[in-house]
């Protein structure tokens, strides 16, 4: 993960010297941050905007493994997946806190690779980070991040939103992370038995890449409202398709149809879910990870959506009493279970 050559304690800085080193370089970007970090608490302004926020905790044995995962790309990740839940609201993010909770064998190079990671992604998705914590953990590496962001009042996307006859619509392709992730396990269980061996990851960037560095889909809320289309029901992608379709279907009191043969999965990650003895659509179905946004439009939008790069209509919204159903590629018809991650199942 990293060694003892140029290493600084912490215990050299102390907390404050710590918040000051890291957040030396921070800059404010967003005309709503009045006043960032530097006092008891952010000031921000969205004058009549609905403000959005949303918090996520990352915990380091359960969310993340060191053994493989880079600290900077654990800090660009983690900022990403929490700015994905405000796209998923059809909102701006705008800035976020980082709050990080360390023990004493994490020395000051290795956070600040955790904060250049972070700081990566606030640059890209044009947010401001203006403000957080840090705390020592006798449990390992602990970060939380809150984003904030905003949306005119009628331009909000709730999950209640699906009407009977919406089309259901996914960005991007999906199983990848799962399958990347599939990998790296791999190649960690071959080091731990033989650290002599190199890891074999030839060919596979784009799966790695989807598992340790996802991209949020700020691009696809901005399309959506460069076409003018207003999706009734929107939610990001991070247990798996199944497991948020049925979110959608059951927070608006509805069915749902999805046809397995429309569900975007990359060649490569089918090819190397078949390598792992795995069915490419249980691993878009209930893997989880993907970030994309899964959402629903009117009919009236087909139009405007049918020819649009990158967004796949994958099926349609019934009415409840239809059930959730997957149609396979042999026209048979199954009913969708929510199958994704969980957190608060025990580890073997």
């Amino acid at each position: 993960m990293f060694d003892n050559k140029g290493r600084t304690s912490l215990e050299e800085l102390g907390e404050f010297g710590l918040i000051k080193h890291l957040t030396d370089a921070v800059t404010i970007e967003q005309e709503t941050t009045t006043k960032g970090i530097g006092d008891d608490a952010a000031v921000l302004d969205f004058s009549t905007k609905k403000t959005l926020i949303s918090t996520d905790l990352l915990l380091e044995g359960i969310h993340f493994d060191l053994r493989y995962v880079p600290l900077k790309h654990l800090g660009y990740k983690a900022v990403q997946v929490n700015l994905s839940d405000i796209y998923a609201m059809n909102g701006i993010a705008s800035q976020i806190t980082f709050s990080i909770g360390l023990s004493s064998k994490f020395p000051l190079e290795a956070i600040e690779e955790i904060y250049e990671g972070a700081l990566l992604a606030c640059k890209h998705y044009q947010v401001d980070l203006i403000g957080g914590d840090t705390s020592s953990s006798a449990q390992g590496l602990v970060i939380s991040i809150t984003s904030i962001g905003y949306a005119e009042a009628e331009k909000v996307v709730y999950r209640d939103g699906a009407k009977e006859g919406d089309l259901i619509c996914v960005s991007g392709d999906l199983g990848g992370a799962y399958v990347g992730l599939q990998i790296l396990e791999r190649e960690k269980n071959i080091f731990l038995e033989n650290p002599n061996i190199q890891p074999d990851l030839e060919g596979k960037d784009y799966i790695i890449e989807r598992q340790l560095k996802p991209e949020a889909r700020k691009d696809i809320v901005e399309l959506l409202a460069e076409k003018e289309i207003l999706p009734t029901s929107m939610i990001d992608i991070s247990d798996g398709l199944a497991s948020e379709i049925l979110h959608i279907c059951t927070q608006s009191a509805k069915g749902c149809k999805i046809y397995e043969e429309k569900i975007p999965i990359d060649q490569m990650t089918f090819d190397t879910a078949f390598e792992f003895g795995l069915d490419p659509t249980v691993c878009a179905l209930s893997g989880g990870e993907d970030y994309e946004l899964l959402f629903t439009v009117s009919q009236n939008d087909y139009e405007k959506i049918k020819n649009l790069i990158d967004i796949t209509v994958i099926g349609h919204i019934t009415e409840e009493a239809a059930g959730c159903e997957l149609i396979s590629k042999s026209n048979k018809v199954h009913p969708i279970k929510a199958q994704g991650w969980n957190s608060f199942i025990k580890s073997e």
